[in-house]
């Protein structure tokens, strides 16, 4: 696998969220997709926004650990020698590349910022030092291919409520089971923090928060 050493540049930064609604799609935001999408590439998944803009949206899944280690991914990285690190399934779009989110005390070269200290991109001498030489919270994921949308097709999808957003917070990309992100960001959603919309989507599961867009027709 080769490790994709770049990516597209920002051209959004995370909107500002005013308590009680889902934040707008944007850069450092999470989708969650809907109990109702059955596409198996994005099934019960969370999906980190990293880049958004009139190019499109670039996203990671961030919930989807695989069976494979890091070390196998990458066997000529001496580094991961030994090491348990494993390798996440980020999207569908150019699954033989990796992307890493890292988190870091200082930006890291050839890398974007998503998040306050998260930074996207795949710097080698940054993660031979978060195994060698990690500073306290620092840390990082690996990620094979990426999500990726053209532009207006995630509000497309959005509109059909295909997706409802969170803001996205570290803990949630690296210290938290990830299996158990897509069940407590429903049960999160569902909290009365989350404004709904009082319009019925026939089928769609009961207490999904996104605004009640009709179905798309047959």
């Amino acid at each position: 696998m080769s490790v994709l050493l770049t990516v597209s540049p920002g051209i959004l930064s995370a909107a500002e969220r005013e308590p009680g609604t889902m934040p707008p799609i944007g850069k450092g935001v999470f989708l969650i997709a809907s109990p109702n999408l059955m596409d198996p590439n994005f099934y019960q998944t969370v999906v980190l926004i990293c880049e958004h803009g009139p190019e499109g949206t670039l996203g990671v899944v961030i919930n989807r650990p695989t069976d494979i280690r890091l070390s196998e991914a990458l066997p000529k990285l001496a580094v991961l020698k030994g090491t348990s690190y494993v390798l996440f399934s980020g999207g569908p779009v150019q699954v033989n590349g990796i992307l890493m989110l890292f988190r870091v005390t200082e930006a890291p070269t050839d890398t974007r910022e998503v998040l306050k200290g998260i930074y996207l991109g795949g710097n080698l001498e940054t993660l031979e030092r978060v195994i060698t030489r990690p500073k306290p919270t620092e840390t990082f994921r690996a990620y094979a291919g990426y999500a990726g949308w053209a532009p207006g097709q995630l509000e497309y999808e959005m509109a059909m409520g295909s997706w409802a957003t969170l803001p996205a917070d570290s803990a949630s990309i690296f210290d938290k089971e990830p299996t158990s992100l897509w069940p407590d960001s429903l049960a999160t959603l569902k909290g009365p923090r989350v404004i709904r919309s009082g319009a019925a989507n026939d089928g769609a599961t009961d207490g999904w928060p996104p605004h009640q867009f009709p179905r798309s027709p047959a």
